[in-house]
């Protein structure tokens, strides 16, 4: 068995976007006299708010239901404030530029918009490394579902077993996981707590690992 591919989650594994948006939603809950720990914030993070609802555990937390019309632009602008000047974490450049060399396939495979993903790609110059861009616009289902990873193999006509996914969330390794991929886990600030069992390694970034290791995972 060989590598053929390696699939990329996007939030806070190409860019911390994740760290910007968490401290938005907690100023948010601070505002109105609450906290929002990072250990309850994070069960939606690489998933949706079907797994946690930042708005519904506020309104619950207050016991009414705020403006979510006036808040929302609101917190959105400061995410943008936030990720005015945020760049390429550690390491994606360099990996895709060493799969480019040994011809090994990339792909992204993200639960967020493909307007958000392809968006960010484009304006970081990273989109022509990525054969395949996968998102909640492509599936039914998002992680943890293996939906994701299965349209990126797909669209990469190659056999899950034969790819690596790269993932900072512990719902985006047991996607992995129901896809039959092996995962490497590098978790951000918001997800550093997470246990990440199973996984096949983990980093703290991805300048921690060069393509003959990965190589490694198949032998």
């Amino acid at each position: 068995m060989s590598l053929q591919a390696l699939i990329f989650d996007f939030d806070g594994l190409i860019v911390d976007t994740e760290t910007s948006i968490y401290h938005a939603w907690r100023e948010i809950y601070q505002d109105h006299g609450q906290e929002l720990d990072l250990a309850t914030y994070s069960d939606c993070v690489g998933s949706d708010h079907q797994q946690f609802d930042p708005m519904q555990h506020l309104d619950q937390l207050l016991g009414r239901r705020l403006d979510w019309n006036t808040l929302e632009p609101i917190k959105e602008a400061r995410i943008r404030q936030l990720l005015e000047h945020q760049q390429v974490l550690p390491g994606v450049r360099e990996l895709l530029a060493a799969a480019a060399g040994e011809d090994i396939a990339c792909a992204v495979a993200s639960s967020s918009s493909l307007g958000w993903v392809g968006g960010w790609l484009e304006k970081l110059e990273l989109d022509h490394h990525f054969e395949i861009v996968r998102t909640r616009d492509h599936v039914e289902r998002i992680k943890p579902h293996p939906d994701l990873f299965l349209a990126a193999t797909e669209g990469l006509k190659i056999q899950p077993a034969h790819a690596i996914v790269f993932e900072d969330s512990e719902h985006g390794l047991r996607a992995a996981q129901a896809a039959g991929i092996h995962c490497v886990a590098v978790p951000n600030q918001v997800t550093s707590a997470g246990v990440f069992h199973g996984a096949a390694m983990r980093l703290n970034s991805l300048a921690e690992i060069d393509l003959e290791s990965l190589h490694g995972l198949f032998d």
